[in-house]
C-alpha cells in the first residue's frame, strides 16, 4: 500500500477519521517533505497539526486467520515529529471488543522515517 491513489483495500475510506489526511511533501504542511523514499510528490497519511495532541485511530478491514502456512507481516514506515506522542498498533480479533496493544513507538529519534514489520498469529479473524 502506498496511498498514491487512494487508501489500498486495507483501510477503509469511512475509518479515515480524527484528523488524519492524505498528503504529500508538497503540501506545504510541514514535515515531512518526502516520503520514506525521499520522493516529495509520493503520497503518505498525517495528522493535521490541529489533531496531534488527540487520540487517533486507524483500522484495517477484517483479515483471515493465520496458521503454520499463512503467517501475516505487515511492514509500514512512519515519521514521528517533535510534537508527537506515541504511535501503537493493536490487534482486535473477532470475538473480542478490546484491542491488544503488540507494538509502540514514543518517538525518541525524531524528524526522521523509521521502518517496522509485525507478525501477526491469531487462530480467528482479526483487524490491526
Amino acid at each position: 500500500c502506498d496511498f498514491e491513489s487512494d487508501l489500498c483495500k486495507a483501510l477503509h475510506e469511512l475509518n479515515l477519521q480524527h484528523g488524519w489526511i492524505r498528503r504529500n511533501g508538497q503540501s506545504g504542511m510541514g514535515p515531512p517533505y518526502s516520503d520514506h523514499n525521499g520522493n516529495d510528490s509520493a503520497y503518505f497519511l498525517s495528522l493535521s497539526s490541529e489533531m496531534q495532541s488527540f487520540p487517533a485511530t486507524l483500522r484495517t478491514n477484517v483479515f483471515l486467520p493465520t496458521d503454520e502456512e499463512h503467517l501475516c507481516q505487515i511492514t509500514f514506515h512512519y515519521w514521528v515529529s517533535q510534537m508527537s506522542g506515541t504511535l501503537m498498533v493493536g490487534l482486535q480479533k473477532h470475538s473480542e471488543d478490546t484491542i491488544t496493544n503488540i507494538w509502540q513507538d514514543s518517538g525518541e529519534l525524531q524528524n526522521q522515517w523509521r521502518a517496522n514489520t509485525i507478525t501477526i498469529n491469531s487462530t480467528e479473524k482479526y483487524k490491526v
